[in-house]
């Protein structure tokens, strides 16, 4: 699962897209004006940016250029009916690292943004241990010590979360930010409450856990 900002003001094609990107098991947040775009990516982080080319204020290469220049990393997409060789490089030296041209069909999109998240660590299908701890992101299968563990989309998606990252420390605020809608009500506490769920559904043992937490770093999970 990414987490994807799709900027896109065309209303019906932004709802087709929404459904295609959440079928694939993303997590997108929508915006129709180049100003909120800008706006999200100050305060969010995303695996993904997918941008449309003419937008009402700002221009998608122009938001390409903005993000870019105070340092964004995120792979850009950008979606555009302007199909020139001379608007792709405008495009694409602009900052965005792919190009699509509409009309497009929904597996190409697919495709496009699975080799977009492939790098550097790659979001393709795969499974991850930890321990006797394996989660299968093809599948969508946890397993401890060879047992099945239930969990929620959500729970799983924090799981994949730190399995993916494993030693690397996420703080509450982080976590909330990366696996919940910007307008969703979740809090910090909802966080925590996810996290408590998930160490009492793995058997996560009191001595020698494998998601641990230290004050003001977060959570990680012990890959040692």
């Amino acid at each position: 699962m990414a987490k994807i900002l799709l900027v896109e003001d065309d209303k019906n094609l932004s709802r087709l897209l929404v459904v295609q990107l959440e079928h694939d098991r993303h997590l997108v947040d929508v915006v129709a004006q180049g100003q909120d775009a800008l706006a999200a990516l100050k305060i969010h982080e995303y695996d993904l940016v997918i941008l449309d080319w003419m937008l009402p204020d700002v221009t998608g290469v122009d938001i390409c250029k903005q993000y870019r220049q105070r340092g964004g990393l995120a792979p850009i997409l950008m979606l555009t009916a302007k199909g020139t060789a001379e608007d792709k490089v405008l495009g694409l030296d602009a900052g965005a690292d792919d190009y699509l041209t509409k009309p497009f069909n929904p597996p190409e999109l697919s495709a496009r943004i699975r080799a977009l998240l492939r790098r550097p660590a790659s979001m393709s299908g795969k499974a991850f241990v930890v321990k006797d701890l394996v989660l299968d992101t093809v599948t969508r299968r946890v397993t401890r010590a060879e047992q099945s563990v239930e969990l929620t989309a959500k729970e799983f998606s924090l799981l994949e979360l730190l399995m993916r990252h494993p030693n690397q420390s996420f703080t509450v605020e982080s976590i909330l930010d990366r696996l919940w809608h910007a307008d969703d009500n979740a809090s910090m506490e909802t966080v925590r409450t996810h996290i408590k769920t998930l160490r009492r559904k793995i058997g996560d043992c009191e001595e020698n856990p494998i998601i641990r937490s230290r004050r003001g770093l977060g959570y990680k999970i012990v890959d040692e």
